[in-house]
């Protein structure tokens, strides 16, 4: 008898339905633990070298900027103010805690959050296409709040501050109902007639995600105040210029909830990518997974665009760069993903902030500027793959 193969050992049998097993399948069985074993243990390790990175990241975060800072001055400073003392005389002080670790760690969040999305996103849909801004997500979720500042009923970080009326749960709630309705809108689309192609899939996603952009251009037009248009618009493109100790506090919620509720799903994930029909067979009710996944992925998303508004492409390349190191499996790849994610939206950031004098970019544009080439490129790989099997 052969040894499993790796769509039978991506899904464990339950222990109760362990039975004796003949030499060969046992001896089998016996490789597959043992290669298990040797990707757990590397999973920890990288684990532990992208936490280490993401420490230096923030680290220099922290302390790269108009005005330079030691990295000791940037962890006195970090440390006395977690120890209960007040600010002492000077900027340093009000440069580290108040303007730039809030702006750090809402990058290294929204980071992870936009790797957990996509990650979950081509689980769902079962294509490596699949990204939030790619899908018309994240321009839902744009749509929602622009609205809702529009109605005066959220307000938005912008680049020079908080924009809009109200509370950020109320521009979180707005995003996330945007988010959940385009996301349903483009899966109708695309299982128009009772198949699903994958292509079909992404080009419903890239058409209503262009109509949504271009309603939410329209709103924002109509916004009276020519100083609030130019921030609003500025958001969109992706920024973190606005980022308070307030703004952390709903994705700092968020995002480890849903790691934990994609996590205690890793399994189901994996025999979701193999096929509804594979899923189902191992016990895995896909109607529910699938709307488990659209309100977490929906409400992820809402949550991210609205404190930072629509980072591109940052889904769609977390996702491939971990799986190329660590494989599919979920239970390994989304930790990964999350401190990947947060690794290369700090590494942005910076970026963006120091590139050039005295102008600040937009995250989302250097973000395209790297994501679009990783798109061609998986994107002509899955043609040239379909070619050759036509062939």
């Amino acid at each position: 008898m052969a040894p499993p193969t790796e769509r039978q050992e991506a899904v464990e049998q339950p222990p109760e339905q362990a039975v004796e097993q003949p030499p060969e399948q046992a001896v089998g069985r016996a490789g597959g633990t043992a290669r298990r074993a040797v990707g757990q243990a590397r999973t920890r390790w990288l684990a532990l070298g992208l936490l280490v990175a993401l420490l230096a990241a923030l680290t220099a975060a922290v302390a790269l900027g108009a005005t330079d800072i030691a990295p000791a001055e940037v962890w006195s400073v970090v440390f006395r103010r977690l120890g209960g003392e007040p600010p002492r005389p000077g900027t340093d002080d009000l440069i580290v805690w108040q303007l730039r670790v809030p702006r750090a760690l809402l990058a290294a969040l929204v980071g992870a959050g936009l790797g957990l999305v996509g990650t979950a996103t081509q689980a769902l849909v079962r294509n490596p296409l699949a990204d939030p801004y790619l899908l018309g997500i994240s321009n839902g979720a744009s749509l929602g709040a622009v609205a809702a500042i529009v109605l005066g009923a959220g307000t938005v970080a912008g680049a020079g501050g908080v924009l809009g009326l109200g509370g950020g749960v109320g521009l979180s709630l707005a995003a996330f109902a945007g988010a959940l309705t385009s996301f349903a809108l483009v899966w109708t689309l695309a299982r128009r007639g009772g198949g699903f192609a994958p292509l079909r899939l992404v080009l419903a996603g890239v058409g209503i995600g262009q109509f949504l952009a271009g309603f939410t251009s329209y709103l924002v037009l109509q916004a009276g105040d020519e100083q609030q248009t130019r921030g609003v618009l500025f958001w969109l493109m992706g920024s973190l210029g606005g980022a308070t100790w307030g703004t952390l506090l709903l994705p700092a919620v968020t995002v480890p909830a849903g790691l934990l509720l994609l996590q205690a799903r890793a399994r189901a994930l994996n025999a979701l990518t193999m096929g509804d029909e594979t899923a189902a067979s191992v016990g895995v009710d896909v109607v529910r997974l699938r709307r488990t996944l659209f309100v977490v992925t929906s409400l992820l998303t809402g949550v991210l665009v609205s404190v930072s508004g629509a980072v591109a492409f940052v889904g769609l390349m977390v996702p491939h760069l971990c799986r190329l190191i660590v494989g599919g499996d979920h239970r390994r790849l989304l930790p990964l993903a999350a401190l990947t994610g947060a690794l290369l939206l700090v590494v942005v950031d910076i970026v963006c902030r120091t590139a050039m004098d005295g102008q600040e970019l937009p995250v989302g544009v250097v973000t395209a500027v790297i994501g679009a080439p990783v798109l061609l490129y998986v994107l002509d790989r899955r043609l040239g793959a379909g070619a050759g099997a036509g062939a």
